[in-house]
């Protein structure tokens, strides 16, 4: 048996570096292909940029952001806490009754995401939760003698909301139905594809006022549906069309009145250590704090497929493969990104209030949502303010608390005024006596627009080596991460390869409970 205590020597068909989202799922996709996988991690965590923590978890992960640069996608990391007189209570809790993830991101029911999940059999160790209602904070308007108070309005997300909507116009009523009966009828009648395409070519704005004559009042609730982080008038329908109609399709599928759900306890992260318990089911073996410091080419003989890795504490192995993300490999084999990555800034608040107003009964026979998504348009021509909203039913903290997730396309030090300005405003709508009594903020690097999975692009400077991309800055799980796994696990496999089986197994005969893999991880 292998001695973790040193690999020195050790030789490998495949060594994934980090332990993020695609590179869990190579590892689960190549976890039945018999091939001697080693997966390590410079972190002493799981999860990379999808991890989740504990408060006292979260204070450390921020430091190192801010001590080790270029360690990780993320950048300009700060905490915040409020000030407590004594005698008073901050109503936290102790450190690991939080759960705070880094990766919240919604699941849609047509995700092509999901049937991953459902094929490899990691769904079985999750816990899915509906995501609810979508609300828009309207801010007050008018003069100050005729005015309206800001507050929460919820988005008619389906057919059936829009009839019972009492605060639309009837004109609005009919625009926005003969908007959706249009979506609902490109997604199903492929002889409406060529009319998809024609939309797609306009900007969003363009395409509601043109071609459906929307009002203006229901621009923003549409924007919403559509996740896009652009503000209104610089998002594309290329962009917020295809997310309308996933977000459409979606209602129904696991139950009535919602179509997205999250992961219970920790979001991406769960997803992430499932796949990795699978692997190490599979034979993978797993070292947390191990980092990647130099790879170079074999060329004797027979080993000139191989590849010599120079690991922390004076280790070396060799592996046919090499694979990891842009902060898991070191740059002397990374090929120079053509586009530079894109901003966003975010932010993790713990909030002394369940706020259960925002997770009424999906539907009379639906269940109670754990997830509600509230957007804060801009009042100028700045991008939107998005919080996703998490109770305490998803094991992120304690009862009588709620975590709210922020994101806004804004630089770091904007977007925090930004996002402390929103959720400020935002809680005294809701519930005047809900405070934020832990925060944190950050900058997260990443792809904002969907991009071409090309399996030349996921290249390093070596044939065999190959590196993901920083994950996409969305407010969903990208589907396109799938593809970009299923381009490294073809060009691993090589000659065996089988794409009808690529994340599709049977259930293990006689299996062992996958939970005892943590043993050896």
């Amino acid at each position: 048996m292998l001695d973790l205590n040193t690999l020195d020597g050790s030789t490998w068909d495949v060594v994934i570096s980090g332990t993020g989202l695609p590179q869990a799922f190579l590892a689960l996709a190549l976890s039945r292909s018999g091939k001697k996988i080693l997966h390590i991690d410079k972190n002493d965590y799981y999860g990379g940029s999808e991890a989740a923590f504990s408060l006292q978890e979260a204070e450390e992960w921020v430091k190192r952001v801010n001590n080790v640069h270029n360690s990780m996608p993320f950048e300009s990391a700060s905490l915040s806490r409020p000030v407590v007189s004594d005698g008073e209570d901050d109503d936290l809790s102790f450190s690991r009754a939080y759960t705070l993830s880094l990766s919240p991101q919604l699941l849609f029911s047509k995700s092509r995401f999901l049937p991953s999940l459902v094929s490899s059999r990691v769904y079985r160790q999750l816990e899915f939760q509906a995501v609810g209602s979508w609300w828009i904070y309207q801010h007050s308007t008018g003069s100050e003698a005729n005015s309206q108070p800001a507050g929460l309005q919820r988005v008619p997300s389906s057919r059936e909301d829009v009839f019972t909507d009492e605060t639309m116009s009837m004109k609005s009523k009919r625009s926005l139905m003969k908007l959706l009966r249009q979506l609902m009828q490109q997604e199903n009648d492929q002889e409406s594809e060529a009319e998809s395409e024609v939309d797609q070519n306009m900007q969003f704005q363009d395409l509601l006022e043109a071609k459906y004559r929307i009002p203006s009042d229901l621009f923003d609730p549409l924007l919403s549906l559509s996740l896009s982080l652009k503000s209104m008038d610089t998002t594309h329908s290329m962009n917020a069309i295809p997310n309308i109609k996933r977000h459409i399709s979606s209602i129904g599928v696991f139950g009535p009145g919602f179509g997205a759900v999250l992961a219970k306890w920790g979001g991406g992260a769960e997803f992430s250590q499932a796949a990795c318990r699978a692997c190490a089911v599979g034979g993978g073996i797993y070292a947390l704090g191990r980092e990647i410091k130099k790879v170079d080419g074999i060329t004797e003989g027979n080993e000139s497929e191989k590849l010599n890795i120079y690991l922390t504490d004076n280790e070396s192995v060799r592996s046919s493969y090499v694979v990891g993300s842009g902060w898991d490999l070191p740059e002397q084999i990374q090929r120079e990104r053509v586009h530079p990555y894109s901003r966003i800034t975010r932010s993790i608040m713990v909030v002394n209030s369940p706020l259960e107003i925002l997770f009424p009964q999906t539907s009379e026979n639906g269940p109670v949502p754990a997830g509600a998504v509230v957007t804060i348009p801009s009042r100028n021509s700045d991008p939107p303010t998005y919080l996703l909203v998490h109770s305490s039913d998803t094991g992120e903290c304690p009862a009588n608390q709620c975590i709210i997730y922020g994101y806004v396309l804004l630089p770091a030090e904007k977007g925090k005024i930004v996002l402390e300005t929103a959720v400020d405003n935002f809680l005294k709508s809701v519930d005047s006596k809900a405070k934020v009594i832990w925060g944190a903020h950050f900058t997260q690097l990443g792809c904002l627009e969907r991009e071409m999975v090309v399996a030349e692009n996921l290249k390093g400077s070596h044939d065999n080596v190959f590196s993901f991309p920083a994950p996409a800055l969305d407010l969903a799980f990208d589907d396109g991460l799938i593809d970009q796994v299923k381009q490294v696990w073809k060009a691993i496999m090589g000659d065996e390869v089988d794409e009808n089986n690529f994340l599709k197994f049977d259930d293990r005969e006689g299996m062992i409970d996958e939970e005892e893999a943590n043993e050896t991880m």
